[in-house]
């Protein structure tokens, strides 16, 4: 039994959105990746980033603040409304996921154009943020019980969107500077756009994003009470050591060591993964300026971002429904072991050869998003699926953390190696030893997750409620 907030019409009632007998499951995903190629778009901010420099007359790093608080926002967002998340259903979030989101951005546009960079920060940064929190956990729960099966493959669909949002955003941004700037050419990396363009791109995306999220929250449904896949016993999780057929509370979960491993686990994974995605361009320059090897262009360094956004959404898609074959636990031990040879190599093998070192960071970007897809189910596996999106939305802080310690990490080692564009592949060694460094204590922490005490499992039998945060 469900308690609606009520603040919330009618319309957006989880009662609402039981699916009638006969719907397909199959149906579910769609809606879940309408909201997260939206908030997507997150990763493709460097777009438009050198424009804001000039348009406020700042430096990279002030407006590179805008992300991070985006991200701390995403984190601490979702740990705060999880629990209502699961409560009211994935309609509700979608929903005021939009909201958010697009509001998001018409307070940015208004920032830019009255040149007030503190409403960035509050409208994209703070407002959006609630709706990147909302937004990315809305479908988690709704996913694994429309896929008790392949928790995997399912959220693994959705989060791909997340991954592959920027592929969609960057291109797309890149046409609409140019046609609200006539000056502007995006094929040309030394030209900026002008912070009017940039403000009608913000008002732009701010109402299309809201059509489509609106899509998806007004498409999604939950399961009937007792549905289950045809043709799936549901006692075969039962032989599965590391899969419980209990259930944990969101308060219970984070009072158990499994919680805070997972923590330790995602936020290792995530900070590793940023050491790469927040340099990318510049690090295959840099890596490649020595050795007869400095024609890598600017073009060639854009390719390789796409070509690292590509392996983000893969392996978001590839590597969490393998999941589902070898188990969570295992999947781990990839990302993070083979993630420790693979940095290892970048860093020892230096400027060797380019085809070698677009392999390995592809390699890694790839378990990068293949943790972030993989952790949904793993907190199925282990705390079942009551509360399992609020639960979702509390481990999600670790990606807020790491959204702040990794550019911190790998902005430090490269300020204190020498002046950016004249780096080379020697001067990255500190910062990417360290990330070899931060995968080894998420391995260890990985092999110590154990399957929960009984002792915070809720009565079987008594029916579970869920009530509002």
């Amino acid at each position: 039994m469900f308690r609606r907030s009520p603040v919330l019409p009618s319309f957006l009632a989880r009662e609402r959105t039981v699916a009638p007998e006969g719907y397909s499951r199959w149906l579910i995903p769609p809606a879940a990746l309408a909201v997260h190629l939206c908030i997507g778009q997150v990763y493709a901010t460097s777009v438009y980033k050198t424009a804001l420099v000039q348009h406020f007359d700042s430096s990279l790093t002030a407006v590179g603040v805008i992300f991070s608080i985006a991200i701390v926002m995403l984190g601490l967002s979702a740990a705060l409304f999880g629990t209502w998340v699961d409560t009211n259903g994935p309609r509700a979030a979608m929903f005021v996921a939009a909201l958010f989101w697009s509001a998001g951005f018409l307070v940015a546009a208004l920032g830019i154009g009255t040149g007030q960079l503190w409403l960035v920060y509050l409208g994209y940064g703070g407002i959006g943020g609630i709706g990147l929190g909302i937004g990315y956990i809305s479908p988690v729960s709704t996913l694994i019980k429309w896929f008790p099966d392949r928790p995997g493959l399912a959220t693994g669909m959705a989060i791909m969107g997340f991954g592959g949002g920027a592929l969609v955003a960057s291109p797309v941004s890149g046409k609409l500077l140019g046609l609200y700037d006539s000056a502007y050419d995006s094929s040309d990396p030394s030209s900026v756009a002008g912070g009017d363009a940039v403000m009608m791109l913000f008002v732009t995306l701010g109402l299309v994003y809201l059509a489509f999220m609106m899509f998806g929250a007004f498409t999604v449904r939950v399961p009937a009470e007792g549905w289950s896949p045809e043709g799936w016993d549901p006692h075969q999780v039962e032989e599965k050591r590391m899969v419980t057929t209990a259930s944990v509370s969101a308060d219970s979960a984070i009072r158990t060591p499994q919680f805070w491993l997972l923590w330790v686990v995602l936020f290792c994974n995530v900070t590793a993964g940023i050491g790469i995605l927040e340099q990318a361009a510049p690090m295959i320059q840099d890596f490649f300026r020595e050795g007869g090897s400095s024609s890598v262009s600017a073009a060639a360094a854009g390719g390789f971002v796409g070509l690292l956004s590509i392996a983000n959404m893969a392996g978001r898609f590839v590597w969490s429904s393998t999941s589902d074959a070898i188990g969570r636990k295992p999947i781990y031990m990839v990302y993070l072991g083979v993630g420790m040879g693979l940095y290892l190599l970048l860093a020892l093998a230096g400027s060797g050869a380019t085809a070698l070192f677009v392999l390995f960071a592809a390699v890694i970007i790839s378990f990068y998003g293949g943790g972030f897809a993989t952790v949904p189910a793993y907190l199925r596996d282990l705390f079942g699926t009551f509360q399992v999106g609020a639960i979702h939305g509390r481990l999600l802080t670790a990606w807020a953390a790491a959204g702040v310690v990794g550019p911190l990490i790998v902005n430090a080692f490269l300020d204190a190696q020498g002046t950016p564009g004249e780096l080379t592949a020697a001067d990255y060694r500190p910062a990417l030893l360290t990330m070899v460094g931060l995968l080894a204590v998420g391995f260890v922490a990985n092999l110590l997750v154990h399957p929960v005490d009984e002792k915070h499992h809720e009565p079987r039998d008594e029916p579970l409620e869920e009530v509002s945060a």
